[in-house]
């Protein structure tokens, strides 16, 4: 199977969705370290399961965007592959894992850490839209798949 053809078979999802979840996650995160609790940090921890599990499409935030924001929206005007996203949801999903055994062993220093350190991630995708997940998604796979190209000049 081409790349062409793998990237147009793998799910499509609206990026506005994507900056919608990653503001609402922000959010949640931002609560946890003002209140200190972890089980606004759990909440959080499920959605990145499912996320994970069954897609970003599936999971809440984006069903709630989906079914009550995007229609009020329109159509975006392009779509983005849902696989980094996805991998993005594990690498949140790892540092609010962390977070969570941080804060429920006592070692409340790792669980701000983690949950600091999603909360950035989250917030710069919220605002610039940038998916730092993505992006070591993308770095991994071009690491895992040299190029053809040698880099050689020929005349």
């Amino acid at each position: 199977m081409s790349e062409q053809t793998a990237k147009q078979s793998s799910p499509q999802v609206d990026p506005r969705g994507l900056r919608f979840a990653a503001g609402v996650t922000a959010v949640l995160l931002a609560l946890t370290l003002i209140l200190g609790n972890p089980w606004v940090l759990a909440v959080q921890t499920l959605v990145f399961a499912i996320g994970v599990a069954f897609g970003v499409q599936a999971s809440p935030y984006s069903q709630f965007f989906r079914r009550v924001v995007r229609p009020r929206l329109g159509p975006p005007k392009e779509l983005e592959d849902a696989v980094p996203p996805r991998f993005a949801q594990l690498v949140g999903l790892i540092f609010a894992i962390v977070g969570l055994i941080g804060y429920l062993s006592g070692a409340t220093v790792l669980g701000v850490v983690a949950t600091g350190f999603a909360l950035v991630a989250a917030f710069v995708n919220a605002t610039v839209g940038l998916c730092l997940g993505c992006e070591a998604f993308l770095l991994i796979q071009r690491i895992r798949t040299p190029s053809r190209d040698t880099g050689t000049v020929t005349n």
